[in-house]
């Protein structure tokens, strides 16, 4: 039988090289290429034949999958609905942001309802666990606990009790014995991955996977990971802000990038029913620079405020500050301002921020960004009660943006009387909403601020 070969892979982006190198050719990182132990390709060359699968069409009906809610309806929102039977969720965020503590009232949570539920964890023992599940009042919970990080032991312990769901901190700490390298490296994440999403697929129990991140946000290890799970969460925040976001970046039973909002509180994390209220609670008259922005994020229409400050600068390369948005994108609507309508940003410093520790992705907030951007550069605070949104294109020209309707009745419901919109073939009427139609930004530059 012919030797195996050895085998090299990046420890950054998973990627596998059949010789060393410096620089992995996949994602472009330094000193990452390690070499891993071949896997055996079994005692035997014969070769047998496989069996016929069981085929079926398009049109065959089959039930959705059970659910079962877990009385946190941010949570199940996030999830689609509830957790579903047999299905594995890759959960991460920085450290320190709260992962340990949502799951640990999810689990109780979930065992209240009557799923039987264990809580294995790999980096702080029980007895951190109980004090922090007394600081929460949940010490009622019928949850079980484990301290482990031997993955044969808890899947030998998991195949035992047969629970309906188990939690798993951290992914980074488990290790498997017939993988000859230490835990938290990218073949013993990937392998021990595999070996828990096998189990809940063959035990019909859930699994929650909690992943480390890495200095960019993206969850440590590598990327098959999160191909081989059903549903990958985010959990977004500032520490310095009060507010938690719970983000699906993927989800098989759901809708994608849907968010679940909480409240850090002395108690835990507490759900936040209408978070653009929430955010928008401490924003008083307004000022120069601030922007209401009417976004969707996932199903849900919310409303965020954006901040600019514009200020002349001291230094010979103006500085860009973002937090919560694209840097990128907010080069591209400085340089569409400057070609199109004529204003100039160079030897001027330019910080923009979401209030609240929300994170903004869709382009939908582009016109509210140059708004902001325009309004701190000019003095001129925007219309009160307006809200804005609209792609900007290139050109310069505005574009519609999906689910008009659902962004105006959200601000309707919270009181405002007008929207800042591109031009719609049919705009959707709206009781008690003014709606200013714009085709484009130089327009807005124009009409509403007297720039330009």
């Amino acid at each position: 039988m012919a030797k195996a070969l050895p085998q090299f892979t990046c420890t950054a982006c998973g990627a596998t090289h059949r010789k060393w190198s410096g620089r992995c050719d996949a994602c472009g990182a330094w000193n990452t290429i390690i070499e891993e132990a071949p896997l055996s390709s079994g005692p035997g060359t014969r070769v047998t034949k496989g069996r016929s699968i069981a085929l079926s069409t398009l049109a065959d009906a089959e039930a959705p999958p059970p659910r079962s809610g877990s009385g946190l309806a941010e949570l199940d929102r996030v999830l689609g609905g509830g957790l579903v039977a047999a299905s594995a969720i890759l959960v991460g965020g920085d450290p320190g942001i709260g992962k340990s503590t949502l799951l640990l009232q999810a689990t109780a949570s979930f065992a209240r309802k009557g799923l039987k539920c264990l809580y294995i964890s790999g980096e702080e023992a029980a007895a951190q666990v109980r004090l922090r599940a007394a600081r929460l009042g949940l010490s009622d919970a019928p949850v079980q606990l484990g301290a482990e990080t031997n993955l044969r032991d808890i899947l030998s312990t998991l195949d035992t009790e047969r629970p309906d769901l188990v939690v798993i901190d951290s992914i980074q700490t488990m290790w498997l014995d017939t993988i000859d390298s230490a835990p938290g490296s990218v073949s013993q994440v990937r392998a021990s991955a595999h070996e828990l999403v096998s189990f809940a697929k063959k035990r019909g129990v859930s699994v929650i996977i909690v992943g480390h991140v890495t200095k960019e946000g993206q969850i440590a290890g590598p990327r098959v990971v999160e191909h081989m799970v059903d549903t990958v969460l985010y959990f977004e925040g500032e520490r310095g802000h009060q507010f938690r976001i719970l983000r699906a970046v993927k989800n098989r039973f759901g809708p994608a990038d849907e968010i679940g909002v909480f409240e850090m509180t002395g108690a835990g994390l507490a759900e936040v029913a209408n978070p653009s209220a929430l955010f928008l609670s401490e924003r008083g008259t307004p000022a120069p620079g601030s922007v209401v922005f009417a976004g969707i994020e996932g199903t849900r229409p919310m409303l965020t405020e954006i901040q600019a400050l514009v200020a002349p600068s001291p230094l010979g390369t103006p500085r860009r500050t973002v937090v919560g948005l694209d840097s990128a994108r907010l080069s591209t609507i400085l340089a569409v301002l400057e070609a199109r309508c004529g204003i100039p940003f160079a030897g001027m410093d330019v910080f923009l921020n979401v209030a609240g520790g929300m994170r903004v992705h869709e382009p939908a907030a582009d016109l509210a960004i140059a708004c902001a951007l325009l309004s701190a550069r000019e003095d001129v605070a925007l219309p009160p009660e307006t809200v804005v949104f609209g792609e900007i294109s290139l050109s310069g020209a505005l574009r519609a943006v999906s689910q008009t309707e659902n962004r105006l009745k959200e601000a309707q419901k919270l009181g405002f009387c007008a929207a800042l919109a591109p031009c719609l073939v049919k705009p959707a009427a709206i009781a008690g909403i003014e709606l200013k139609e714009m085709p484009d930004l130089a327009q807005v530059v124009g009409q509403v601020f007297g720039a330009g």
